[in-house]
């Protein structure tokens, strides 16, 4: 049936088929609404039949199963009846992706080509996914995204039963999202007056305005179309690096006895920004203020706050800062920096939230109530999880999607290393060095999208796509831990029936022979990174 992610177990019952025409019916317990609309409208959509409501017993039907976790489904077709049990809302969802792929590649458009012929196969399949946290990050500070394409994406990862999107709305680039009681920041902070082009070797620069941000109904409509699909949204305000474009909007934020704030814009370079924020009891404040608007945005029970990569030379050269740090008895600039995370994480936790962060928030102590996303390699999350902290597993090495997929002249503005969909397919979340207890704390892992590289939907599609394939499996699926075991013939196989679906979906991947001519980015100069990846 060529299922992707790989189900738990799947029966093919080739004589047991159920056909679909006009009076075939759909319907669903009242607690699995969402998927019962979703499903409606994406196979009428797709079919021309109308699918309308039906009684028990009958047509297609969504039940509860309170014997199933909640992300958990069973699908039997049968001739005269599709039951589709699930755990709860979610579960009815992935099964409900499962049904639509059942029925080939053509229900993957919004209009029909046929309406007729219409066959679900027979079958008995049983479904959970491996971990909670299927997530990907997708960068939007960098480069903004127009609403509508992130809608678009959320549509891309349910398809691939993926249920985290990471919005990464805050950088030195640009600020994202409407904070009303601080209108600056998107009234200065979300555009800068130019990009740079490629890799910052080349200082080759666009000189065209950029940016954009969501506002607040914005992001309302984003979280609400992303639950009813079965994702959550988990926004990320980075701190206290990577906050030049905070800063340019409220100079006050920044270490101005050593630079001068006021003279400062948008970041318009790629890299790490040396302007970062001071940490003064008024900032502290300030982020409060974000955040109490971001809490009423974003539901989710984590919340990112960046920590990464924060260069400590202003707080160094800062008489506040050297101040502050013997205040508060530190030790040190990674002690201040500990500081502010730990503040954070009391904040949130006060509220009923947790925080996460990347690994360097393990540098000067981790707050109590952290969870990691380890991404210098294993390392920093291999340490979380021994000391009893959940961990989300997004190593550079191996699922960072901007970096290149190939070696050759024809890849667009090629970074980092290589990683082949093989290389996706063969990454294994959970270091072996954990014992069991410690590897329960590895709560799921993500792929990361970085967009310094990737200025519209369609570059994204060509960078994640068709990895993320590749990904989504890993992170549903129950594969072989040790990654020369897995099939990757075999997963090979099925894509190629679920290419078709993308390209339905209107994905333009990148294709296994290599880029399509206006793929290429011909003198844009990358960075690519010779040998394997570096093992940390």
């Amino acid at each position: 049936m060529d299922l992707i992610p790989a189900p738990s177990s799947a029966v093919r019952r080739p004589d047991e088929d159920f056909p679909l025409d006009a009076a075939t019916t759909l319907t669903a317990s009242p607690a699995l609404a969402d998927a019962e609309r979703w499903l409606r409208a994406t196979l009428s959509a797709a079919t021309g039949l109308p699918l309308g409501p039906g009684r028990p017993g009958e047509g297609i039907e969504l039940v509860l199963d309170d014997a199933l976790a909640a992300e958990a489904y069973r699908l039997t077709v049968r001739p005269g009846h599709v039951l589709l049990a699930a755990g709860g809302p979610a579960g009815a969802v992935w099964g409900a992706q499962t049904l639509r792929q059942l029925l080939g590649p053509d229900a993957y458009r919004r209009s029909p080509l046929r309406r007729e012929g219409w066959v679900l196969p027979g079958a008995d399949i049983e479904d959970a996914p491996r971990f909670g946290w299927r997530g990907v990050l997708l960068d939007v500070a960098r480069h903004f995204l127009p609403k509508s394409d992130v809608l678009r994406f959320v549509d891309l990862l349910a398809a691939h039963k993926l249920n985290v999107l990471h919005l990464h709305l805050t950088d030195d680039q640009g600020w994202r999202l409407e904070i009303r009681r601080y209108p600056r920041l998107t009234g200065r902070g979300a555009w800068r007056e130019r990009s740079m082009v490629g890799y910052r070797a080349a200082q080759r620069r666009d000189d065209r305005p950029h940016g954009g941000y969501y506002t607040q109904d914005d992001l309302r409509e984003i979280v609400a179309y992303a639950a009813a699909r079965g994702i959550t949204v988990v926004p990320e305000i980075d701190l206290p690096g990577h906050t030049q474009a905070a800063v340019a909007a409220y100079p006050e934020l920044g270490n101005s006895d050593v630079v001068d704030t006021a003279a400062l814009g948008v970041w318009t370079d790629w890299g790490v920004s040396h302007n970062v924020l001071n940490a003064s009891e008024a900032t502290l404040r300030f982020f409060e203020g974000v955040l109490e608007e971001v809490l009423e945005l974003f539901p989710s029970e984590f919340i990112h706050l960046g920590g990464d990569e924060c260069p400590k030379e202003q707080w160094k050269d800062s008489v506040a800062a050297q101040e502050r740090i013997r205040e508060l008895g530190l030790a040190n600039e990674d002690e201040l920096q500990s500081h502010l995370i730990r503040h954070f994480d009391r904040w949130l936790a006060e509220r009923g939230r947790r925080l996460i962060g990347w690994d360097e928030i393990l540098e000067g102590g981790l707050a109590p109530g952290a969870a990691v996303a380890s991404w210098r390699g294993f390392g920093g999350g291999v340490a979380a999880a021994k000391a009893g902290h959940d961990v989300v597993m997004c190593p550079e090495q191996h699922v960072y999607f901007d970096h290149r997929q190939a070696d050759g002249p024809d890849e667009p503005i090629p970074i980092g290393f290589v990683r082949t969909l093989e290389d996706v397919y063969r990454f294994e979340p959970v270091p072996g060095q954990l014992d069991e207890s410690a590897a329960r704390h590895v709560i799921g892992t993500q792929a990361n999208l970085w967009s310094e590289f990737t200025d519209s939907a369609r570059d994204i599609d060509y960078r994640a796509f068709p990895r993320l394939v590749a990904f989504a499996e890993v992170a549903w699926s129950e594969l072989p831990t040790e990654p020369a075991a897995r099939d990757f013939a075999g997963f090979e196989q099925r894509l190629t029936t679920h290419l078709k679906a993308l390209d339905a979906l209107g994905v333009e991947y990148r294709p296994a022979d290599g880029p399509h001519p206006w793929q290429r980015r011909p003198g844009v100069v990358g960075r690519p990174l010779e040998g394997p990846p570096p093992v940390r």
